[in-house]
């Protein structure tokens, strides 16, 4: 793949980036648009905070709607993903008798949202083990479908997982829990800038993603999508200006104004968010999303072949620009990832899941088939002196 992006990106030349999928990366221009929007509230804050803010967040959520498919006040920007999973966790009213369904492959800061409102609300919180490699859609529908029981009220799972970089069909599932009156949450975390979306037709009541992990917004940029018909469960996490009968400030909705506006604080990462969508469009992204995945394909069977590991996925289609490989029994997980990025400047995420290991790659327009080849280079000798090979 090309590596025409890499100037694009304000990363460290000195590091072997593999692991876009944790934390993101922004580019320049983007990051330039985003120092604006601070350079603009400090100007006149009183402007921006008192008089301006919401002309500006209903320019950001237009843009992020039209990106996603859906009407901008069904959008409201939240720090990240898992804040929006922590409004919506709490926002239900579940108690003792009920059940939110999971699966095992759920990333964990989500998960001990759940669990926590589960203490304190008294629902059960249960886990689904779902297999590797993923079974087709109809059939992880059923799979999925044996754990659920007349208490089912919510099912909660990823679109495309953290630890095992697969896609769930969750158009799929979202059907035929509303068809059951079961509401379904979604956490999106990678899905933006990896996959094509639009989230009326997805299905989901609630869908919380990132716009600051593959659609390379500044950190900080998330979003809560909640279906019309849902919006009315939500409440508000922190409660300011916008709640209450006498409110003086509204965006036109309880669920905008809910969580619009917390108070003071910086809005910048929200309102650069539109030129991150700009950017990507202005490079062709689809063209390079399909060069990533090739060279994802690429880095992943490599590894496999090294290993002699069975593959985690049905095919290529089971993943776009992030993926997993199994690797053989590592005493010390940690030790091997420090050692790659010590010794060899790669930095790429090693995962400990259930009782497998695995490697996991992302790969972003930055990142080149060199990018690959040092990976491939520092493993082999590294893997050995793990295994004690």
């Amino acid at each position: 793949m090309p590596n025409s992006l890499k100037d694009e990106f304000l990363l460290d030349p000195d590091v072997i980036f593999l692991n876009h999928g944790s934390f993101g990366a922004t580019p320049r221009p983007v990051f330039d648009a985003y120092q604006a929007w601070q350079r603009r509230l400090e100007r006149q804050p009183v402007q921006f905070l008192g008089r301006d803010i919401g002309g500006y967040l209903a320019m950001a959520r237009a843009a992020l709607g039209d990106y996603l498919n859906t009407p901008a006040d069904d959008l409201v920007y939240v720090p990240n993903a898992t804040f929006g999973i922590n409004v919506v966790a709490r926002s239900l009213r579940l108690g003792p008798g009920d059940e939110v369904l999971a699966t095992d492959h759920e990333y964990g800061a989500c998960e001990r949202a759940w669990r926590y409102m589960s203490r304190e609300r008294g629902f059960a919180y249960m886990s689904a083990p779902i297999p590797l490699p993923l079974p087709p859609a109809d059939e992880f529908v059923e799979h999925l479908w044996a754990a659920v029981t007349p208490r089912t009220r919510v099912i909660f799972l990823s679109h495309i997982t953290s630890p095992t970089a697969a896609i769930f069909p969750v158009a799929a599932v979202c059907a035929r829990a509303r068809a059951a009156g079961i509401l379904t949450v979604v956490d999106g975390a990678h899905a933006p800038g990896q996959l094509p979306l639009d989230l009326p037709a997805l299905g989901a009541d609630f869908y919380a993603g990132n716009c600051h992990k593959w659609l390379c917004a500044p950190k900080g940029a998330g979003f809560l999508y909640a279906r019309p018909e849902a919006q009315r469960l939500i409440e508000p996490l922190i409660v300011g200006w916008g709640w209450g009968e006498d409110r003086e400030l509204t965006f036109g909705s309880d669920f905008l104004d809910y969580l619009q506006y917390p108070g003071t604080k910086d809005y910048a990462a929200y309102l650069a968010v539109p030129d991150a969508i700009a950017f990507q469009a202005t490079h062709h992204w689809p063209a390079v999303r399909v060069a990533c995945h090739l060279l994802t394909q690429q880095a992943i069977e490599r590894i496999e072949a090294l290993t002699g590991r069975p593959p985690l996925y049905a095919g290529a289609a089971g993943y776009v620009q992030m993926a997993a490989a199994l690797l053989p029994p590592v005493a010390d997980l940690a030790g091997l990832k420090q050692r790659l990025y010590d010794h060899h400047r790669v930095e790429i995420p090693l995962v400990q899941w259930n009782d497998c290991q695995f490697i996991r790659i992302s790969v972003q327009g930055y990142n080149a088939q060199t990018d690959v080849d040092s990976l491939l280079a520092a493993l082999p000798a590294e893997l050995a002196r793990a295994t004690g090979g």
